[in-house]
């Protein structure tokens, strides 16, 4: 039964499945969403979320299961835990004080996509092992920041107390420029002032949105090959012992039964024979 487990665990739709049943739990909660529809299949949608979790639990227990009794190898693993951990929100009471809480728990479940499609961990896997490295571009662009804000409060404080009367809103005024909303806005006001100030807001949008950006998208695909290259590797590991004598004793039972196959038809020619 636990070989079984593991073919149906491992079987690509089984996991097309439950990719399925993720979906369906996102149409759901969707509908929960308008009150008419809530009216009218009210019943339908409560029992849809009970069937949607019903076979969220029975995955969990068929994967524990395969893995038994080692559970922990089950726990090991950073997305089961994942997995398992929105099972036991979504078991929270919809009723009473409890009821924002489970339909937050229940949402959670969309999140479910990330950790059943292998394309989604691997870009969720870069994301995190690039944090570090995201944190020094973030250093660095906090330094431009605050070079720019300060030199925007000396410049421009006086004529535009609105946008750069302090740190604080000058920051707020920087933030805007390089999210390209309006920034020319800021900056025609400015050159009212100087027609030189043209130099500040442009070098900014330069430093600030394209170096900056390009950055962060370097670090990104950066760590993405590592990401795939380490993959690959975890592909390509060699056979443990263990995995062989389970490939063994596969491939003997499949003789085995080729073997009783082969004397059944040979029993079945003499026979027409005779």
């Amino acid at each position: 039964m636990k070989v079984i487990a593991q073919k149906i665990i491992a079987h690509v739709v089984f996991e097309r499945f439950i990719i399925a049943v993720i979906l369906i739990s996102a149409v759901l909660i969707g509908l929960e969403t308008s009150k008419g529809l809530v009216g009218q299949y009210g019943d339908w949608i409560h029992w849809g979320n009970h069937l949607v979790l019903g076979i969220f639990i029975a995955e969990a227990v068929l994967k524990i299961y395969a893995v038994s009794p080692r559970i922990d190898k089950y726990f090991s693993q950073g997305w089961n835990v994942f997995d398992f951990t929105i099972i036991l929100l979504a078991l929270i009471p919809s009723t009473g004080d409890l009821a924002m809480l489970a339909r937050l728990a229940r949402l959670l479940r969309v999140l479910r996509l990330i950790s059943a499609i292998p394309e989604l961990r691997l870009i969720v896997a870069t994301l995190m092992r690039s944090i570090p490295s995201m944190a020094n571009v973030m250093l660095l662009m906090s330094v431009i920041f605050y070079i720019y804000a300060v030199a925007g409060q000396q410049l421009f404080h006086a004529y535009d107390p609105e946008h750069w009367g302090n740190i604080g809103i000058s920051l707020l005024s920087l933030f805007r420029i390089v999210t390209l909303e309006d920034w020319t806005d800021l900056m025609y006001t400015a050159m009212e002032i100087n027609p030189w100030n043209w130099i500040y807001f442009v070098s900014f949008v330069i430093m600030g949105t394209f170096v900056i950006i390009n950055l962060f998208i370097a670090v990104v695909i950066n760590n993405l090959d590592e990401a795939k290259e380490e993959r690959l590797r975890e592909m390509r590991a060699p056979v443990t012992p263990e995995q062989l004598l389970k490939e063994l004793d596969q491939t003997q039972q499949a003789l085995l039964q080729l073997r009783n196959q082969l004397e059944n038809v040979e029993n079945v020619e003499n026979k027409i024979l005779k």
